[in-house]
């Protein structure tokens, strides 16, 4: 995505641009269940029309779907299921009555509808190391975008980030390729277990509590020259082989639907118009038998200036293997070009109805042919304190403790219940939208308590505590304020001072707010602390690690504050391990493990631990 989403934003794939036409027989082969896939396909596809065809590979925004367009974040989950309801009876009434499929970013819980669960971002998914986690996480995660009648997911992200300058590095679990691979478990949770006669490369959706899901940015994205967005991934072929393409072979073995192409060039041919990659080895050696899908206006970016050029964009990117294409918005221009590219015969038909079998054979696997619309089946899903549970389970299992007193006996964490009086501090001590981070409720995140619900680590905090406590919380306390108070120990959560999806995000710096510094030093040079780096990524730490008494890596935890309370007092130890490396200064990156010049302020899969407290 490179524009900003409205609020409660989806996809809609469109279903006809054909007229009506006299109807078919009663009961056609293609809608017949108990026939063969592959049989049906064919049947189908033998009565539709070049436009029909087109038709299926083209998806747009729902704001151009319908001029009544949900824009609230109060939406109810039965607002989501009347619209998807609306959407579906269209395309039902149309000659074939060919079903759409409805995608959504759902890249960390169902993150688009106000109240839903939001998890931890990737990045802190990698910290658990626990890939039957991430399955719960999935399986949560499609339930609860089932409870807003939706059914295809544009998740998960598996890049394999090595520079954490790139501004979707929270979305990579980690910068290690085999950790990355573990956690495509989250598929299985997404889609369903595949049963053991299934062929490997074809898509599985197993029931209606299940979503279809989308593995991406295919592929090397997160290999980029110094990190910047979009940008040329320049690495030899083994070197992608060996590190940004093993999760997509995990991927399509367990099951994943579609596979979505990468803004991102490899050895500058941009990947959108890479035939050999899309094609020859996704599709062929690979097997894939799901449909490539575009990123957001992915084709348009194949040529510049893009006016000038669509045509030729529209001929490189579906002669490369692109199946459905994200228009999203001038859907009618994309449908005539492709239609006269194919009737000139620029484009053979063959590669037509190679894309549409594909996208059918995902609607067929999903069974939408017999269940196209949603029902309030999941409604009492989104937000449900089960996934809650979950959500803080995963909270507290990514938590990465890098510092803990240094030689202190006892060590700083845990810390006591039963203080007399404590210091809760910092930027992201008492904000919901900068824990949650970005791809909450809007493209970009948003600041602020009041996006969704959820439990802030202030909140957290409080509760864990003895009620005998005295809390004070301010978010930038000035160091005289903190020497004449009595405090036991403070907690300081810091980050970065803003939400941010894709280039937003990038950064030279990686640096803590001002105001996120200056709480650091005011507290924690005159008292005991406990310092949170609330952050999609390691930032610039070692000028003050040498004030700070503990240091947590909290990652961007998602709604569920409870989960870093829970392990802070001891309730639960500390098990998280690092991702990614944490550097000493941005001038050493791209610095991964295994580089012949390794110097970490914290080791790639550092992370100490503690043992949970009976009591306190």
């Amino acid at each position: 995505m490179t524009k900003l989403l409205i609020p409660l934003v989806g996809y809609l794939v469109l279903w006809s641009f054909a007229a009506m036409a006299t109807p078919e027989e009663a009961r056609p082969t293609y809608k017949d269940p108990k026939e063969p896939m592959n049989k049906r396909i064919e049947d189908l596809m033998k009565r539709m029309t070049l436009g029909e065809k087109v038709g299926q590979m083209t998806q747009i925004d729902m704001t151009v779907a319908t001029p009544e367009v949900i824009r609230n974040y109060s939406a109810t989950p039965t607002d989501w299921i009347n619209m998807y309801n609306g959407f579906q009876k269209n395309s039902l009434s149309s000659r074939l009555g060919i079903p759409i499929i409805y995608g959504i970013d759902a890249v960390h819980g169902n993150n688009n509808a106000y109240k839903a669960t939001i998890f931890p971002h990737n990045v802190g998914l990698g910290a658990t190391r626990d890939p039957d986690l991430v399955k719960r996480i999935g399986a949560a995660t499609a339930r609860e975008v089932r409870a807003t009648g939706l059914n295809y997911a544009f998740a998960p992200c598996i890049a394999v980030c090595r520079d954490p300058r790139w501004g979707r590095c929270y979305e990579s679990y980690s910068e290690d390729h085999n950790i990355v691979e573990q956690m495509t478990d989250i598929i299985v949770g997404l889609q369903g277990e595949i049963p053991p006669n299934g062929r490997k490369g074809a898509p599985y959706v197993g029931g209606k509590d299940k979503v279809a899901a989308c593995a991406k940015h295919y592929v090397g994205d997160g290999g980029t020259t110094r990190g910047i967005n979009e940008n040329n991934t320049v690495i030899d072929f083994h070197g992608l082989l060996s590190i940004h393409m093993p999760a997509y072979n995990q991927a399509i073995i367990k099951g994943v639907s579609t596979i979505m192409a990468s803004f991102s060039s490899w050895n500058g041919k941009k990947m959108h118009a890479n035939r050999f990659l899309l094609t020859d080895f996704l599709k062929g050696t690979l097997d894939f038998r799901g449909f490539v899908i575009s990123d957001w206006q992915g084709i348009d970016k194949l040529t510049s200036p893009q006016d000038a050029n669509y045509t030729e964009s529209v001929l490189e990117g579906i002669s490369a293997g692109i199946d459905m294409v994200m228009v999203p918005y001038d859907y009618a221009r994309f449908v005539n070009t492709l239609i006269d590219l194919v009737n000139k015969n620029f484009i053979p038909m063959s590669r037509i109805d190679d894309a549409v079998r594909r996208i059918l054979r995902v609607k067929f696997a999903m069974n939408l042919f017999e269940n196209p619309l949603s029902d309030e089946t999941f409604v009492t899903e989104l937000g449900s304190q089960v996934n809650r549970d979950l959500a803080r389970e995963a909270v507290r299992k990514s938590l990465v403790l890098l510092k803990n007193g240094e030689n202190a006996d006892p060590p700083v964490l845990p810390l006591p219940k039963n203080a007399s009086k404590i210091l809760v501090a910092g930027t992201h001590a008492n904000n919901l939208g900068l824990q949650c981070g970005g791809w909450t409720i809007e493209w970009q995140g948003l600041r602020g308590n009041n996006n969704t619900a959820g439990t802030t680590i202030l909140s957290a905090v409080a509760t864990a505590l003895d009620p005998s406590t005295q809390i004070i919380y301010s978010e930038t306390p000035d160091s005289d304020f903190v020497k004449s108070q009595k405090f036991d120990y403070a907690i300081v959560a810091v980050g970065e001072g803003y939400t941010y999806a894709e280039t937003a995000g990038d950064s030279t710096n990686l640096t803590i707010s001002d105001e996120g510094i200056s709480a650091i030093q005011n507290v924690c040079g005159n008292l005991k602390c406990v310092v949170l780096i609330v952050a999609g990524r390691p930032l610039v730490i070692q000028p003050y690690l040498s004030e700070i008494d503990a240091l947590v890596a909290a990652w961007l935890p998602g709604s569920e504050g409870g989960g870093v309370a829970d392990v802070l007092f001891g309730d639960y130890g500390f098990t998280g391990k690092l991702p990614r490396t944490w550097f000493k200064t941005v001038d050493q990156l791209p610095m991964n493990v295994g580089d012949t010049h390794y110097d970490p302020l914290f080791a790639f899969d550092f992370g100490l631990t503690t043992e949970p407290v009976k009591a306190n």
